[in-house]
């Protein structure tokens, strides 16, 4: 049986490997002054974001990559300070699903959502209503469109928890300096005592894992627990990694049942993440261990690092 003759969305991790989708419609194709942006309905995940010919998320599944981005710093956050988090800082995540996970806490008082790229977000408004589900209009939130690192060295607020849902570091990209060693001294100053920071770090596929390796190693020069932890996501085809840092306790020393008594706590209606999901995602295989146990580079903005 030969391969349907479909429009073949090609989203390459290497320039020796890549994924393949059957696009069922172009909803939208366009740039703007920083990037390539697809809108596109897939057969197999639904309506998809790409942004320079890589899938961002997808409606099957964004679910599983926003939630894990988002709680578990929150749950570390609150067990760090003994109080509920009040203030957060967003940088990046134009399709608004990151604001949706951290409105279901009625303790957050204030979301600062800061996005380079205004049209990007403007498009997810307009195709992408069930990742944000207009949390874009909710009153405690703010939008700024500016760069994240030009935003903190002008802005004197503390955060109890940021959470980085930037694009990868790419040579001909807006985000690379926001994956430094002095980005992330900087971003210290601005958590508050007991504040965490969360961000997606790429791929841990071991044949990807360069990326993540140095993110993880330059953050642990400036944070005292740096915990990588990962799942898979269907739609990117790929165990994907998010680091978690902060200067509090060791989120691995944070058990199922914790989790769960947190989550019904807070009266989370969540499809992914729970205890034995949280045990899991912790829990690194002995060969990316030893990966990262040999990870020397630090990134700095002289010596950035960069992926496919």
């Amino acid at each position: 049986m030969g391969v349907p003759e479909w429009n073949w969305l090609i989203d390459y991790a290497s320039p020796y490997h890549g994924y393949m989708y059957a696009v069922k419609r172009h909803v939208y194709s366009g740039s703007t002054d920083y990037q390539r942006v697809d809108v596109v309905d897939t057969f197999t995940f639904g309506r998809c974001l790409v942004l320079d010919g890589k899938i961002q998320s997808s409606e099957i599944d964004e679910y599983i990559y926003h939630e894990i981005l988002v709680h578990p710093p929150l749950l570390v956050q609150s067990i760090n300070s003994e109080e509920p988090p009040r203030e957060v800082l967003v940088m990046g995540g134009g399709e608004g699903a990151v604001l949706r996970e951290l409105l279901k806490y009625p303790s957050i008082e204030s979301i600062v959502m800061v996005d380079l790229d205004k049209e990007v977000v403007d498009l997810c408004k307009e195709y992408l209503p069930a990742w944000h589900e207009n949390s874009f209009e909710n009153s405690r939130v703010e939008v700024l469109h500016m760069d994240a690192r030009r935003y903190l060295e002008d802005t004197e607020r503390k955060f109890d928890a940021i959470i980085s849902d930037i694009t990868e570091p790419v040579d001909d990209g807006p985000s690379y300096l926001l994956f430094t060693k002095e980005f992330y001294d900087m971003l210290i100053n601005r958590l508050k005592p007991g504040g965490v920071l969360s961000l997606q770090a790429g791929s841990i596929c071991l044949t990807l894992l360069e990326a993540h390796s140095a993110i993880r190693n330059t953050l642990r020069q400036s944070f005292n627990h740096v915990c990588s932890y990962h799942t898979f996501i269907p739609s990117f085809d790929s165990a994907w990694g998010f680091i978690l840092a902060n200067q509090g306790n060791n989120p691995l020393q944070i058990d199922a049942e914790s989790v769960d008594a947190y989550i019904n706590r807070n009266n989370l209606n969540l499809k992914f993440y729970d205890g034995e999901a949280h045990r899991g995602m912790f829990s690194l295989p002995k060969d990316v261990r030893k990966y990262f146990n040999k990870e020397t580079n630090i990134i700095k903005d002289d010596s950035p690092v960069f992926i496919y």
